[in-house]
């Protein structure tokens, strides 16, 4: 199979790698459709998180399962699926709890941005589409391998509810995915905080209503400005600097919580602040598959389409170039086609 590989910082190749087979009687091996590049997967491309050797990357896909082990009895060869960004038996006690991301017997891929994937624990990851899926869909189910639902749950960790007022902080694919996220969950007010033409329209057509262009203390001013002077009930941090996570406390009111969903380097807290203010923080990597049960009808249905942020599309053979766009951030984000 083809298969994605990153060989050094910046040295992305397609290359050929044997087939995935079934390893145990709990797996499946999908054909993937499609996949794309994720902005933790820059890290590495930028040598951040040095790889010590040549390894497949990606972990966002949907696909046909083509085979399935003997114990498999949830998905059948044939179904169309949603695979969330790791894999869980869906049964352990952290499953049961919501947070498949620390299953016990969990997981990562072996690399997504390929042909074929071997999908551990079929049964408690793997999420049926009803068929036929109309291709125009398609966007949109990938975001629910990762990206959407991980704004979902900064939005969730912040606490928004019904009439919440948002800041979030990042303009990214999960910044904007929080964006529509906090819309979703009836939130009166959302701001973007964004410099970037193309991305403050896809956060308006996200349900956006205000854009912040500063930054620092300028920018939380003006988040407060908008808010009536307080700050903002839930800010959503989805980038992962320490001056995200600065931004994002100087944003939120006194009682308020952060919800961050930005994988964290070199972050440093002033928990003095939190504990005088009593602002919380909750978020961590999202739990993908506690969510698409509630999450998948919403985008079959139409009523909403996180697919927007994907703004460039590439066969699997380019994926070179999509990593490139990714990281000059001439992208939000790129879809690969297979």
């Amino acid at each position: 199979m083809r298969a994605t590989v990153l060989h050094a910082p910046g040295d992305i190749r397609l290359d050929t790698l044997p087939d995935p087979d079934l390893q145990d009687d709990t797996d499946a091996v999908v054909r993937v459709v499609a996949a794309c590049v994720c902005g933790s997967d820059l890290w590495p491309y930028r040598g951040v998180n040095a790889a010590k050797e040549p390894s497949q990357i990606g972990h966002e896909f949907i696909g046909v399962v083509e085979k399935v082990g003997s114990a498999v009895a949830a998905v059948q060869v044939g179904d169309f699926v949603i695979a969330p960004f790791l894999y869980s038996d869906n049964t352990c006690a952290h499953c049961a709890a919501g947070v498949q991301t620390s299953c016990v017997n969990g997981g990562g891929y072996a690399g997504c941005q390929a042909e074929l994937v071997r999908v551990p624990w079929a049964d408690g990851t793997l999420v049926t589409v009803p068929g036929p899926v109309d291709e125009a869909l398609l966007p949109h189910l990938l975001t629910l391998s990762d990206v959407f639902p991980t704004g979902h749950h900064a939005a969730i960790s912040a606490g928004v509810t019904a009439g919440s007022t948002v800041a979030v902080v990042g303009d990214g694919a999960v910044g904007l995915s929080a964006v529509l996220a906090a819309k979703r969950l009836g939130a009166s007010t959302v701001i973007a905080m964004s410099r970037h033409a193309p991305r403050q329209e896809v956060a308006r057509s996200f349900g956006g209503d205000h854009i912040v262009e500063t930054r620092g203390k300028e920018g939380a001013e003006a988040v407060k400005e908008i808010l009536g002077g307080i700050g903002a009930d839930a800010v959503l941090e989805c980038v992962g600097t320490t001056d995200s996570m600065k931004q994002a406390f100087r944003a939120v009111r006194p009682g308020g919580t952060v919800g961050y969903v930005g994988m964290p380097h070199d972050v440093e807290l002033n928990v003095p602040v939190m504990f005088y203010l009593n602002t919380g923080l909750r978020g961590g990597v999202a739990p993908v598959r506690a969510y698409l049960d509630e999450l998948l009808p919403d985008v079959l249905s139409g009523a909403i389409e996180p697919g927007k942020v994907f703004d460039q599309t590439l066969p699997l053979d380019q994926v070179a170039d999509g990593y490139r766009s990714m990281d000059e951030r001439t992208a939000i984000k790129t879809y690969l086609s297979l």
